[in-house]
């Protein structure tokens, strides 16, 4: 399976990779920058630096500041990676910024309940690379 993740949301669309990985699915994220985090622009921020800035150079938490890692951090997130059959779906989720060579004139999937268009008018939004972008990522 093949998702294309332009414009959805990264929780709906984290939740059902992680679902579809769990039933045995191979599961490839494409354009995973263009997803999006809904909620106040500041605390988005907040939230994600507060986060890389824990532990030290040699400690964890680790985190991530590449786009298509943030997705798969978070897909991980909604599976259960300590135990083995949440490790084997894990393996089955791979993340790409962009199209891949292998994937171009290949069928894309997208997900209507995730999409942005579902958001209200008036709730605001930032894209993963605008989020790795303002954690160091060179994107």
């Amino acid at each position: 399976m093949i998702i294309d993740a332009t414009n959805l949301i990264l929780g709906r669309l984290s939740s059902f990779a992680a679902k579809k990985a769990l039933q045995g699915e191979n599961v490839d994220i494409i354009n995973a920058e263009k997803s999006v985090i809904s909620g106040n622009k500041v605390d988005i921020f907040e939230n994600y630096k507060r986060f890389r800035e824990m532990g030290g150079p040699f400690h964890g938490p680790f985190s991530p500041r590449k786009a298509d890692v943030i997705v798969r951090r978070t897909i991980r997130g909604m599976l259960p990676h300590k135990q083995p059959r949440g490790k084997e779906a894990f393996k089955r989720i791979r993340c790409f910024i962009g199209v891949p060579k292998d994937f171009e004139g290949k069928k894309f999937e997208t997900i209507k309940e995730a999409n942005r268009t579902n958001l209200t008018k008036t709730t605001s939004y930032l894209t993963i690379q605008q989020v790795s972008r303002k954690l160091g990522a060179k994107i």
